[in-house]
């Protein structure tokens, strides 16, 4: 199948007229949420995605090769050939962008010439197909009119065929513009090709194109009126072409037949307006049809809807076209057998349920799927703007040959009609053929005597199958009796439907492949192996595993999950594909969905409730379900705890097995649960090692029913649902009758003596009463002595009133509380173990009026609940005599809160007053939000108390907009109270992200959600689905941070997170526009997800379990860590000793160090040692303390005062040992620890900086691009280095304007860019002096004689010589083959006079006028090669410099950074500093408002540039604001700000210096708002802070830190001290940190483009060689010298220590110190001598000493592929530079120059004189007479000009 381009036609209506213009792209997704998407595989169901490879440049097209296992990837400007299997690059190559025009034919057309300007034009591939008969594959993209090449198979790199030829063949191939105006040439016309096979007796392939009309007329085309436009014509929008490489190249691309005319398809220019075409899809069907079948090809396209007529539809098409079949075969034309009809998806809605717009389709055997939406702008649009149909390949063929048969043979004009919209169409109307009988062929394919093409009027009709929003893409597979669909939607998810026979959805799952990225309408499987699916995103090639079985645990859900992939093996016992199942071919082994969960592996236990007294000989077990015959298989019942017996089945079956198992010993029953009769047993069968099915048996135990249900137990024994019995005697539960006495037992529950409920009314505290109790079945306690129990020692007397009541007498019971309930039971006297059974036990309420209700409607109140309270100065008990209490005061509402809420609802609105009913039911449905009852919770309604107004709380309803809502309170008899108080509907706080995102299974860790609006979040929990266990509560720290205990899961996997805020399930905008996709995964958002990994595991250093200590003594502990993937920070763990809190000092991946400060009690002997993480908890060992010694040197002092000394003595000195020895073993320990922090710091900067690196490499690409420098800048900075820091620093610095944005406009103040500024009366006679010196210097002979003369003058200093060089290079730029025609005879000269002293120091330095000359021929010559090759990955090496010193502290006056490359720059202290990510707003640089990250100890200039740069990233840095023309304020709440300075009056002083303020000094936190503003008047009072005096003030060092040990400050005692060399391993953590990028550099620099192979470099290393030879020099050392002299150290050196000779930006020391010891790795690469080096050498040595070795041999590498490349001619190098001279011509003013050369001729005349009369070629042609004329013009006014200038 064709995939049609991204760039073409848009991915979907919708998609388009959201998306973006060229050149620019969607949104994306959060970078740290993409990167981890990058990394680890999603999951979601029954969908896996297996790998991703990252497109920089929004993708267009794919292709796949089954064959080789090979993946072709085309994205914007860039082509990829990936492997299959893991999607890793293989190849790759750069197409575009190119100078181009739309309005120019393509350059490869040899007689078209245009005027129109050409600009850089992104190439957007259209055609991306294999052929592989051909080894091609066939490449086109939107450049130069539609362009196609042929590319090699398996190599994409490389082309395979040239074409138009680049060398003349033996006849020249004419070229017409039809022959490369394959594609639509706009990035948003749609093209799509098919590869056909090759006709009868044809060589090669053909390529069918449809491509949308983009010439003259249409709304692609540009606005022009020029009368040329009409050129653009004659593109058909549908043509078959010829793709035979083997054959004439003449006929490549040609329309394939004679007459062409019929081989192509081209709607007539007048109606094109009428039939805007955007093409679908093109494929073959069948794909693969047996011999002697017809095939088709297929073209899927919409025939567009008009502009600005609203009646006007899209149409959607499918096109037919016949292709030859059998070996004699013939071609058909294309228009004799194209016809069309039109497909139409509709619901039984009418037309609003219409979908009349294709957006992707998939031929399967049978059907053709298709995906449709709806158009924009129809009311259903948002509900559901696309559908999935089916449509039958058999109803098509029936139409068509319908069709036929009614234009040829019964003529029906409603039926079908001939297109007479197409230039190539026979005729009119159908006409009837008489006596003609159609063969089936001519049915199908028509004829060429018919009529042709033909288009079918009716469309074929099918219902929607599917309906979702934002569908994009489709592809289908049969399965198991199933149909699995995959759909794509706009917002980057996959949707996996799976239909049955009838075309019913069974099941559907979701995936998000590239969160924001819309899939593309192109899905295939993979060729090799149809169980996974490749699909592409905007940015992204994804491999999708068409199903996850293992996610299904159980047989039931993996049946009943209903997916096509997934099935049981029973064996196995788990849910699998059905080739990864063993045996799964033979029947039972492996159970697919389509059989049903019935179908399953179940057991039954007979018997399955066993009498824990009786005895049993063993079990019976029924298998049930689809297991194959268990039969001689080894088999086992398996009870747990490797509790087994032995099983057997007696001979096979199937279906329906009975098996025998040997109960377990009785000594092995598991115990039975408290307060619990009976304990379930969990039984599995296990076959072959493995259990594979289960069941559940009981063992229960009568005796214990009356134990646990001593108020019920007669009851409940008899109720019991295994045979129990009651002894009414013994008063006992039994299992055997014969166990009870004679007497008469009850047989069933109603037969128990019970008491009988009786509602009793509320009683007073204190009140004394009779109470009655109703009893049942008495007749064996008749008579007996009861009591009365209250609960603990509440017993009354109880009277039997008769033989069915009994009286408790006389009972009186307190509370002090509002209201207390007492239970009540009856219980033999004497005997209190034995009741009554109370199955519905009695209750008395007693209560007191005078708690609980100090306010009148409280006291009021309690009339509802039977309490007679009065208010009479308080609440009373209401007498007998005393009347009914008044009316309480009227009601008024006095707050509510919150004020607002978000619109989802939820929010619990609280309303206070006072007198706000005296009950609930006075305010029930009486609460009101506008025109909304919101009812009053029960349980948070309280009446008015004494200091305290009545709450009422209600849960608030869904708003429609944001807007105020009234509040108010209705009453029955009253009307809306309310207090003119409205609450705020406001838009629905939003998550954003959450970290990290990975948890122990125990739950517990902290999460931080990130978003925005927390702030009107009351309460919010978060869950876990599938493997949640109870969800946890969280905590709102801010508006825009949330932390949440991580849930416990049941297992390890990965799940999505679900967030419930305010009590609403939270779902994002992007899950509720998708509800439709999946209504599950939308509502629980599953945006977000965590995994959950096994809970870490310690132990102790020596895995010991007792660890034994002397009180006193300090303690250290040293915990082994077994490694995990948690990513866990040192401040997630807990170590306590006992409940003493052990300090955490050194956390690693394997090992954590704590010790313990503070005294541990001997008293308590033994300790656990536990260390927590989150909700896990482990102990590892036990401290054992042991006793004082003090006893024994008492008892050694009373027997001998010797001995005491000999044994102080000892003591002393095994103390002093053992502590050593301790010391030592910590010094080792910490060591150890460091040398394991430095390996973590490498390995975690290195991921750290590659996720930054590749958002920043993603951000250049997508932004305004790499700041290069202009060329002219390029030049000047290059020429004259010194000089141009000079102009900047006197011209252009103080001439920046700010302008309303933010960033300021240098002005360019470079002499040489600049007019000639002399006056106009000096002008004529200046310009005709520079004019005659100008011709001088373009003579060769004055020239060189002109050069030496001043070369020879003592006082001609080095400057003036570079400065000469380079002022005859921009003289002579625009005749650079001259230029170097006389560069070249100077190097003759130089080389003569190094060859006669020591050839080798040739070109080492630039001490002459030539060797300045090379090294500015280098700069232009390698300039595109800096710009395309290298510039990229020298940015970001620059960028990845900048980013690793700013992650660290840098100290603002020394510069001085943890984090550095540079020996001398390096902070040699170990000073935290913690990330602060801030938001602050600034209005510059065409942003708002932004998120940047500080570090909590910069300084505050540190802060506002590092605002600057996140603001002003796409703006070059000659316009940004410096960080002293802005103030940075803070705004600590409401009411408050700061503004915040370097230096104020709550700076901090230190040993007499004044310390920078910081973040951290201003205690300003995590996600403070911060606004950055630009001030009129610069306050230069502090100055820069680098240029502070380190007397007076300091940042984070103080100058003694760095000496040897001075008086230390209070602060430095806190401070751990280290060797600072310690520090050093610092270097190597930024080295490795950086290799990479480093790495990349060097290899762009040594490497050679096989499209623009260094010309320059081949020339002039030839020419060194050439030179050598002559003076019979062979020893190769001395051409690599003069090869690395000329080239690597005299231009790449350059270059690499001045970034600002290239780029905008700034390079600040730091940076500087950086890229010096680069440069001089790279020169010792490039060097040929030994390194000598060791412990003395220095560090910019030491660092790369291991690397250069490898970098030497690219080196010598790339000089010999120079030296391997096809030497140039003179004449081939001469069209090069005259290119070069061309491309950059009148970018400097000559004149200037010349002036500036004049000066030097001025200065040294009579010398220059000299040397002119003493070569006799100049004096034959007079040179100095020329000479003389120059001075005779110029020498009166120059100086008079140039002052008045």
């Amino acid at each position: 199948m064709a995939p049609r381009a991204a760039g073409g036609a848009p991915l979907s209506a919708r998609a388009a007229a959201a998306s973006p213009p060229p050149f620019q792209t969607p949104p994306r997704c959060p970078v740290p949420l993409l990167l981890l998407l990058l990394l680890g595989a999603a999951r979601a169901g029954a969908l896996e995605i297996q790998r991703r490879f990252p497109s920089p440049t929004p993708t267009n097209n794919f292709a796949l090769d089954g064959a080789a296992g090979t993946v072709y990837l085309a994205a914007v400007n860039r082509l990829y050939q990936l492997s299959g299997a893991n999607l890793s690059l293989e190849a790759e190559a750069a197409v575009g962008p190119v100078p181009d025009s739309p309005l120019c034919h393509a350059p490869q057309l040899p007689q078209a010439s245009c005027e129109h300007p050409r600009r850089l034009t992104d190439n957007y591939n259209k055609i991306l197909q294999l052929d592989p008969g051909q080894g091609l594959v066939v490449v086109c993209g939107s450049i130069y009119q539609g362009f196609c090449q042929l590319r090699r198979r398996g190599n994409i790199s490389a082309v395979a065929v040239r074409f138009p030829p680049a060398a003349p063949p033996a006849e020249p191939v004419t070229v017409f513009p039809s022959m490369l105006n394959v594609a639509a040439n706009h990035p948003n016309a749609s093209t799509v090709g098919l590869v056909l096979p090759p006709a009868a007796g044809a060589g090669g392939s053909r390529l069918l194109v449809g491509a949308t009309y983009t010439g003259y007329g249409s709304s692609f085309f540009p606005r022009n009126r020029s009368l040329e436009d009409h050129r653009f014509e004659n593109t058909p929008e549908i043509a078959i072409r010829s793709l035979d490489t083997r054959g004439d190249l003449a006929k490549l691309f040609t329309f394939d037949l004679n007459p062409s005319d019929d081989n192509i398809l081209k709607i007539k220019q007048g109606a094109k307006e009428q039939h805007k075409l955007g093409f679908v899809s093109a494929f073959l069907h069948p794909s693969d049809p047996p011999p002697g079948a017809q095939s088709y090809a297929y073209l899927a396209l919409n025939s567009e809807a008009r502009a600005g007529d609203k009646e006007s539809q899209a149409r959607s098409l499918l096109a037919r076209i016949c292709l030859p079949h059998g070996a004699g075969g013939d071609a058909k034309k294309l228009t004799e057998s194209y016809i069309q009809l039109g497909l139409q998806c509709a619901g039984g809605a009418g037309r609003g349920d219409l979908y009349s717009r294709l957006v992707s389709v998939f031929p399967a055997r049978e059907r053709l799927f298709a995906v449709f939406e709806r158009p924009q702008g129809s009311p259903a649009a948002r509900a559901a703007p696309a559908a999935l149909c089916a449509f039958r390949f058999a109803d098509v063929r029936a139409a068509i040959r319908a069709a036929r048969t009614a234009c040829f043979v019964e003529p029906a004009p409603d039926v079908v009609a001939v297109l007479d919209s197409v230039v190539q169409g026979t005729g009119p109307a159908c006409e009837r053929k008489l006596n003609i009988q159609l063969q089936p062929e001519q049915l199908d394919c028509g004829a060429a005597h018919l009529q042709h093409p033909l288009s079918i009027l009716q469309p074929l009709k099918a219902t929607p199958v599917f309906r979702a929003p934002g569908l994009t893409s489709v592809a289908v597979a049969s399965v198991n009796n199933y149909t699995a669909v995959f759909l794509g939607t706009v917002n980057g998810r996959l949707l996996k439907i799976n239909l049955n026979e009838s075309m019913q959805v069974v099941s559907r799952r979701v995936v998000t492949v590239a969160y924001g990225e819309p899939v593309h309408h192109v899905m295939q499987f993979d060729p090799a192996d149809s169980g996974y699916l490749y699909l592409m995103t905007s940015h992204q090639m994804a491999r999708v595993k068409v199903a996850a079985c293992n996610v299904h645990s159980t047989c039931g859900d993996c049946v009943g999950a209903a997916d096509a992939y997934c099935g049981w093996c029973a064996l196995e016992t788990r849910c699998t594909l059905q080739q990864d199942c063993a045996n799964s071919s033979q029947q039972h082994f492996w159970t697919s969905a389509s059989e049903g969960p019935s179908r399953c592996p179940a057991m039954t236990v007979l018997p399955a409730e066993i009498d824990v007294r009786q005895e049993y000989p063993g079990m019976i077990l029924q298998i049930l379900g689809s297991l194959p015959s268990l039969s001689g298989m080894e088999m086992a019942c398996d009870y747990g705890n490797n509790i087994r017996t032995v099983a057997r089945v007696p001979g096979p079956a199937f279906g329906h097995q009975i098996a025998y198992c040997n109960l377990l010993p009785r000594d092995q029953f598991p115990p039975f649960p408290p307060n619990q009769d009976h304990v379930t047993v969990e039984m599995f069968v296990r076959v072959n090692g493995r259990n594979i099915v289960k069941a559940n048996f009981t063992i229960y135990d009568c005796s214990r029913t009356a134990q646990v249900y001593p108020h019920t137990a007669c009851t409940s024994c008899l109720s019991a649902q295994w045979p129990c019995f009651w002894c009414s005697q013994q008063h006992s539960c039994v299992s055997n009758q014969s166990q009870c006495e004679a007497s008469p037992n009850p047989t069933s529950p109603q037969d128990c003596p019970r008491t009988l409920l009786s509602p009793l009314a509320p009683v007073p505290t204190g009140g004394s009463q009779n109470i009655l109790v109703p009893l049942a079945n008495t007749a064996f306690f008749q008579g007996a002595a009861l009591e009365c129990s209250f609960g603990l020692e509440e017993i009354f007397e109880a009277v039997w009133v008769n033989e069915s009541v009994v009286r408790c007498d006389q009972v009186v019971l307190h509370t002090t509380r509002k209201s207390q309930v007492f239970p009540l039971s009856l219980q033999l006297k004497g005997r209190p173990a034995r009741f009554l059974d109370s199955p519905e036990p009695m209750t008395v309420m007693v209560y007191n009026c005078a708690m609980g209700s100090p306010d009148c409607s409280q006291c009021l109140g309690r009339e509802d609940l039977g309490h007679l309270c009065v208010w009479s100065d308080g609440c009373r008990l209401r007498g007998p005599l005393q009347p009914m209490a008044g009316t309480c005061p009227a009601p008024e509402i006095r707050a509510i809160e919150p004020l607002s809420g978000p619109l989802d609802g939820g929010t619990l609105l609280t309303i206070r007053g006072r007198n706000l009913g005296r009950r609930l039911s006075d305010v029930a449905h009486g609460v009101w939000i506008g025109g909304v009852a919101c009812e009053p919770l029960p349980d948070r309604y309280t009446v008015s108390e004494e200091r305290t107004d009545t709450s009422i709380a209600c849960t608030m309803p869904e708003g429609a907009l944001p807007a105020p809502v009234p509040v108010c309170v209705r009453f029955e008899r009253r009307g809306c109270v309310h207090g003119n108080l409205t609450f705020w509907y406001m838009q629905n706080p939003v998550i954003m992200a959450i970290s990290p995102r990975r948890s122990p299974v125990s739950g517990g860790r902290t999460i931080t959600v990130a978003g925005e609006r927390f702030h009107m979040v009351q309460n919010v929990s978060m869950a876990v689905h599938h493997i949640g266990r109870e969800p946890t509560l969280c905590k709102v720290l801010n508006s825009t941070l949330i932390t949440c205990p991580s849930p416990g899961a049941l297992s390890n996997a990965s799940a999505p997170v679900d967030f419930f805020i305010n009590g609403r399930a939270y779902a994002d905008e992007v899950a509720v526009a998708e509800e439709l996709l999946d209504p599950e995964e939308a509502q629980r958002g599953s945006r977000f997800r965590l995994d959950y990994l096994p809970n870490p595991q310690f132990s102790t250093a020596k895995r010991e379990k007792w660890i034994k200590h002397h009180p006193g003594e300090p303690l250290t502990l040293v915990i082994h860590k077994e490694q995990d993937s948690l990513g866990l920070q040192s401040h997630e763990y807990r170590v306590k000793i006992g409940q003493v809190s052990c300090d955490i000092q050194i956390v690693s991946d394997r090992i954590i160090h704590c010790s313990v400060n503070e005294s541990l009690g001997a008293a308590e002997g033994q300790l656990p040692i536990t260390i927590q993480v989150g909700n896990f908890n482990q102990t590892i060992a036990t401290l054992q303390l042991g006793g004082s010694e003090t006893a024994i040197i008492v008892s050694i002092v009373i027997c001998s005062v010797l001995l005491l000394l000999s044994v102080v003595a000892l003591f002393v000195f095994c103390t002093k040992s053992r502590r050593a020895e301790r010391y030592w073993q910590k010094t080792l320990l910490q060591m150890e620890e460091m040398e394991s922090q430095i390996r973590e710091e490498i390995r975690k900067g290195f991921a750290e900086l590659q996720t930054d690196m590749t958002d920043l490499t993603k951000e250049l690409n997508r932004s305004q691009g790499i700041p290069f420098l202009e060329y002219k800048h390029f030049v000047t900075r290059t020429f004259f280095p010194k000089c141009s820091s000079l102009y900047e620093e006197r011209y252009v610095l103080p001439s920046q304007t700010l302008n309303s944005q933010g960033s300021s406009q240098a002005q360019e103040t470079h002499p040489l860019l600049g007019e000639w500024k002399i006056p106009e009366s000096c002008r004529p006679n200046m310009e005709e002096g520079i004019s005659l010196f100008s011709s001088l210097l373009n003579n060769k002979h004055f020239l060189i004689v002109f050069v030496h003369a001043l070369e020879q003058q003592k006082d001609f200093a080095v400057r003036d010589r570079c400065s000469l060089a380079s002022l005859l290079t921009i003289a002579l730029h625009g005749k650079l083959e001259y230029y170097t025609s006389i560069m070249k005879e100077l190097l003759v000269d130089l080389i003569d006079a190094s060859a006669a002293k020591n050839p080798k120091l040739m070109l080492r330095r630039t001490e002459s006028v030539v060797e300045k000359m090379l090294t500015n021929w280098m700069s232009i010559c390698m300039y595109s090669c800096l710009r395309e090759t290298v510039g990229e990955p020298f940015f970001l090496l620059l960028c990845a410099i900048k980013q690793q010193i700013n992650k660290g502290s840098i100290d603002a006056i020394t510069g001085k950074a943890r984090y550095t490359l540079n020996e001398e720059w390096l902070l040699r202290e170990n000073i935290e500093a913690k990330p602060r990510n801030l938001n602050v707003s600034f209005q510059g640089c065409g942003m708002d408002s932004l998120s940047v990250r500080a570090m909590d100890t910069d300084t505050l200039t540190q802060v506002k540039e590092k605002i600057l740069e996140a603001f002003c990233k796409n703006v070059p840095y000659s316009q940004w604001p410096r960080a002293e023309d802005v103030d940075l304020e803070w705004f600590a709440s409401s009411t408050q700000s700061y503004i915040l300075r370097d230096l104020d009056d709550t700076s901090v002083v230190e040993d007499g210096r004044k310390k920078l303020n910081t973040l951290a000094h201003y205690k300003i936190p995590e996600g403070a708002s911060l606004a950055m503003s630009l001030i009129d008047k610069k306050d230069n009072t502090l100055g820069r802070v680098k240029d502070l005096d380190t007397e007076k003030y300091f940042h984070l060092v103080l100058p003694t830190d760095e000496l040897a040990e001075p008086k230390k400050s209070h602060r430095q005692s806190h401070r751990k001290k280290v060797l600072p060399e310690i520090y050093l391993t610092r270097l190597l953590s930024t080295k490795g940190t950086l290799q990479k990028f480093l790495d990349d550099l060097f290899k762009a620099i040594l490497s050679i483009r096989e499209d623009k192979p260094p010309l320059a470099v081949k020339y002039f290393f030839d020419f060194l060689e050439e030179q050598a030879e002559k003076r019979g020099i062979s020893d190769p050392d001395t051409l690599h010298i003069w090869k690395t002299n000329s080239l690597p150290l005299r231009f790449w050196v350059n270059i690499l220590k001045n970034p600002q000779f290239v780029f905008d930006i700034d390079k600040t020391d730091h940076i500087d110190a950086c890229l010096s010891v680069i440069a001089q790795a790279f020169i010792d690469a490039c060097s040929i001598s030994d390194l000598q080096l060791g412990k003395d050498s220095p560090t910019n040595k030491l660092l790369y000493a291991k690397e250069i070795p490898e970098y030497r041999k690219i080196v010598q590498r790339y000089y010999k592929q120079i030296q391997d490349m096809t030497p140039l001619s003179e004449q081939e190098m001469n069209a090069h530079l005259a290119e070069e001279s061309r491309k950059y011509q009148n970018e400097f003013n000559t004149n200037v120059a010349m002036a500036e050369i004049y000066k030097y001729a001025k200065r040294y005349r009579p010398q220059i004189m000299a040397a002119l009369e003493a070569n006799p070629t100049a004096r034959r042609t007079q040179l100095q007479h020329k000479f003389e004329q120059v001075v005779a013009l110029m020498e009166d006014n120059i100086y008079e000009c140039y002052s008045e200038a």
